[in-house]
């Protein structure tokens, strides 16, 4: 599968998706008080880092996003689906939110306070995701901070359906922590958290701490 292929079923499956995806994630950061107060650390090592602008890494409807700049920090979303966005904008007037890919995402070098990756990047394949985490590592300021929210395992998977029985077209790839630790210091960050969530739901989830070194 080509670079542009999977871009394009990616963006695709989920603007088919978006109001149903939108509906089924509203409140449930809220609600997780295991992930508030993970999201609220990060908050802290940014704003102890230096603060900076935060960039919210496949977001969606903008639901953390929005989360982010409720505990205070200077978030802003970038999502590759233009149906995605357009709720984020009408759900969250006044933030910042761009269509576009995290493989192309341009920011000035060390302009960056923070990077989120939410559930987004299991749809990059692996030589991809490699390279996507050197150019956050060269986005992110000295300090920065990385947090990856991502299914826990060792296989990808073709999902042709979700949130309502609506068609896709998309891989996930789940990965170990210990494999996304890897990439992360081979791209010049140190990791710093390990969070394996195996009782959270049928799929361990894992939520990853790196930051760029001062």
């Amino acid at each position: 599968m080509g670079p542009q292929d999977w871009l394009a079923r990616t963006r695709t499956s989920y603007d088919t998706v978006a109001a149903a995806y939108a509906d089924f994630v509203r409140g449930r950061t809220a609600a997780d008080s295991y992930d508030r107060a993970l999201l609220e650390l990060f908050v802290a090592l940014v704003q102890a880092g230096g603060g900076g602008p935060v960039l919210d890494m496949g977001c969606g409807p903008g639901e953390l996003t929005g989360t982010l700049r409720d505990l205070g920090v200077d978030a802003r979303g970038l999502d590759l689906s233009p149906a995605m966005i357009a709720l984020a904008r009408r759900d969250h007037p006044g933030v910042p939110f761009e269509v576009g890919s995290m493989t192309e995402v341009e920011f000035p070098d060390a302009s960056l306070g923070g990077i989120v990756s939410w559930y987004s990047l299991i749809h990059v394949p692996d030589d991809d995701a490699v390279r996507v985490l050197r150019r956050w590592a060269r986005m992110l300021r000295p300090g920065g901070v990385v947090l990856l929210g991502f299914h826990v395992g060792v296989r990808s998977s073709h999902k042709l359906e979700g949130y309502g029985g609506h068609p896709m077209d998309l891989w996930v790839h789940r990965r170990t922590p210990e494999q996304l630790a890897e990439w992360l210091t081979g791209a010049g960050l140190t990791v710093d958290l390990q969070a394996l969530r195996d009782h959270a739901a049928d799929v361990p989830q894992a939520r990853v701490f790196a930051r760029r070194p001062d």
